[in-house]
């Protein structure tokens, strides 16, 4: 649930005004929230229409860009549970954040952790082509895998159910020891494993290394940082 926070301190934060004449605003009827009279020391929500005379006041909220490289076991929900290990609490930062392109609690790394709530759509849906590249590594069986059988499959599209239906990949590539370099731009939960379980193959480690033009890189299993200007300019970047 979004935090609420007195009148008067949205007043002070919007930059109108100080804290003393945010009050008497309030008390001269002059402030209305969400077109009523405001009462002083009423609570609103930051999304909320605030507004003095004519004015409408506005929080500029930082946005926050971070990439974490997730471990195995961690969930990435907002929904905190007695036991189990969470995203957040790896990243020190006092903002509501949410994370973008989840990963499952058996898979690791790149994980994008915003405040942002316009990136989810920009980041995720298939029409603006952001790339997802993956490494998994399969269980090898006692057979040999038929490498351009698998491969062709994937790209030409795979039916996971579910009502899901079919899915494909953009790009593959066989690494060697079972192990495929996969790019996606779509991202159904749990996608990669399934699309392997309908081909009658098993996942054991699936990687994160990129979305878009961001890269895990050399950031450690548990490690976070903060994007830079250069990176978040490319990552918003829309094709046209």
């Amino acid at each position: 649930m979004d935090k609420k926070i007195i009148l008067q301190k949205f007043i002070v934060d919007s930059g109108h005004c100080s804290r003393r004449q945010a009050t008497e605003l309030i008390r001269s009827g002059r402030v209305k929230v969400n077109g009523k009279v405001a009462e002083l020391g009423q609570k609103v929500l930051l999304n909320d229409k605030v507004q003095v005379g004519e004015k409408i006041l506005k929080i500029e909220i930082e946005k926050i860009y971070i990439i974490l490289n997730k471990p195995v076991v961690y969930t990435c929900t907002n929904r905190k549970f007695k036991g189990e290990k969470n995203i957040f609490d790896l990243v020190e930062n006092k903002n509501r954040l949410f994370a973008v392109g989840r990963l499952d609690k058996d898979s690791h790394g790149l994980v994008l952790v915003t405040n942002d709530g316009d990136i989810t759509e920009l980041i995720t849906h298939p029409r603006y082509e952001h790339e997802k590249e993956y490494v998994v590594q399969l269980r090898i069986k006692n057979e040999e895998l038929k490498i351009k059988e698998i491969a062709s499959d994937l790209l030409k599209g795979i039916d996971i159910s579910e009502g899901d239906g079919m899915v494909k990949a953009k790009e593959i590539e066989y690494l060697g020891q079972g192990k495929f370099k996969i790019i996606l731009t779509s991202g159904k939960k749990r996608q990669i494993r399934r699309m392997f379980k309908a081909l009658d193959l098993e996942v054991v480690d699936l990687v994160r290394v990129r979305i878009g033009s961001i890269e895990l890189g050399e950031l450690k299993t548990g490690e976070w940082r903060h994007l830079k200007k250069d990176e978040i300019s490319r990552l918003l970047k829309v094709k046209s």
